[in-house]
């Protein structure tokens, strides 16, 4: 199983209506996804951002392919995020999940 991990943050003011669109738009399609395992969704604050930690499993890396297109480290972004995000990484990190 792979484990991949997009870090991102948002203004404290968005960071309700970041959570519900995450909810509402990004959980429902990582779980469509074929290959798609399980999510846990992190966050933390302080006196001026929310800081988000979005941690993805999937059978493997072949799979990923399935959500994120054949560039395997590119994080994904939809539209809506322009709205939320300070910054955009460009890149995730995959690990190999060897224990659970």
């Amino acid at each position: 199983m792979i484990a991949r991990i997009w870090k991102g943050r948002t203004k404290l003011e968005h960071l309700q209506e970041y959570e519900s669109f995450m909810k509402e738009r990004a959980v429902p399609d990582y779980s469509k996804t074929d290959g798609f395992v399980k999510l846990t969704f992190l966050k933390r604050t302080d006196s001026k951002y929310a800081y988000f930690e979005l941690i993805t499993f999937w059978d493997n890396l072949e799979v990923i392919k399935n959500f994120a297109g054949t560039q395997l480290t590119r994080a994904k972004y939809y539209p809506e995020d322009q709205k939320y995000l300070v910054d955009f990484p460009e890149e995730v990190i995959h690990y190999e999940v060897f224990a659970e």
